[in-house]
């Protein structure tokens, strides 16, 4: 019987001398793009038939030798009869449904069929399990992940590049934009960025649960940000201005005379997003701190201070 040959070479789009590494690089790729659950093209499922028969061949070293032995002269499509006693060679398949009862007359004529799984779930996986006939419609599934910012990156706002990686091993890269109001344990939801959906249905969505990495200086509750800032006891007991580093530069702080260690000072609108052009506010805690070393002149002075002021800390 006249059948029409099937390049299976061609079909996967290698070369006849491609490694095994090669053809199934080659599957992948072609499987995820023309997968029924996934392709919207209207001959997905016959290619993607085409694609797993040339597989099943390709992959197993036995197979891809006896059709090897057909020559490389033969073109897809050519009309074409199997040589005598191919018939009575037959090949066992893994148990399962679909697969070789699915395949042409070509691929029956020279491997029989039989039962057989008809897609390899350790080539390719993600796509709602390893067989091959219709999927059922379903939507996709939810992911969540895991969304790191600095607190730098937090009181900015705007958007944040991240790699999503997939089951088979691809990845893929996506602008997260960091909605206002986002704070330590948020979570941000990115509809349709989930499990592709079965069937036709509508993907999942992705949640990001929003950590924030520890800062050296800030601290965040909320959305207000926490610093402590040192000061000399002369600028606590005479008040001063001292520049604060921020997120958005320097800032001046009015320190008031007698200012005490322990004493928070707001400055407000320094925090991170909160709604709007609203943000939290920055509180600075002060901390007096004393020399550890003086000069012999310095001493002479804090001296004459101790005999000359009442102040007692320890009174009522």
């Amino acid at each position: 019987m006249a059948l029409r040959f099937k390049d299976y070479y061609q079909t996967l789009g290698v070369a006849r001398d491609a490694t095994p590494e090669q053809v199934q690089k080659a599957f992948r790729e072609l499987a995820r793009r023309y997968h029924p659950d996934v392709s919207k093209e209207p001959d997905a499922a016959e290619r993607f038939k085409e694609i797993n028969e040339a597989y099943e061949v390709l992959k197993d070293g036995e197979k891809r030798k006896r059709y090897d032995a057909l020559g490389a002269d033969w073109q897809q499509g050519q009309e074409f009869t199997p040589p005598p006693g191919w018939e009575d060679v037959h090949f066992e398949f893994r148990d399962g449904s679909g697969g070789p009862s699915d395949f042409s007359d070509f691929f029956a004529s020279m491997f029989g069929r039989g039962g057989f799984g008809g897609f390899d779930a350790d080539a390719f996986e993600g796509f709602g399990g390893p067989r091959a006939h219709a999927p059922r419609r379903a939507r996709g599934k939810d992911v969540e992940a895991e969304l790191r910012l600095t607190l730098a990156e937090l009181w900015a706002g705007g958007s944040r590049r991240v790699t999503l990686s997939a089951s088979d091993g691809t990845a893929r890269e996506i602008d997260v934009r960091i909605p206002v109001g986002t704070t330590q344990g948020t979570k941000v939801r990115l509809a349709g960025q989930g499990s592709p959906g079965r069937g036709g249905e509508a993907a999942g969505d992705l949640f990001l649960l929003v950590r924030v990495d520890p800062d050296r200086r800030f601290q965040l509750e909320g959305c207000d940000l926490r610093l402590q800032l040192d000061v000399a006891p002369w600028e606590a007991v005479l008040g001063a201005s001292i520049d604060v580093d921020t997120f958005g530069g320097k800032v001046a702080l009015r320190v008031p005379p007698g200012a005490s260690s322990g004493q928070t000072l707001r400055l407000r609108g320094l925090g991170v997003p909160r709604s709007g052009k609203d943000r939290g506010d920055l509180l600075v805690k002060l901390r007096i701190v004393v020399p550890r070393e003086t000069s012999s002149e310095e001493r002479r002075l804090w001296e004459e201070l101790r005999d000359k002021s009442d102040f007692d800390p320890r009174s009522s």
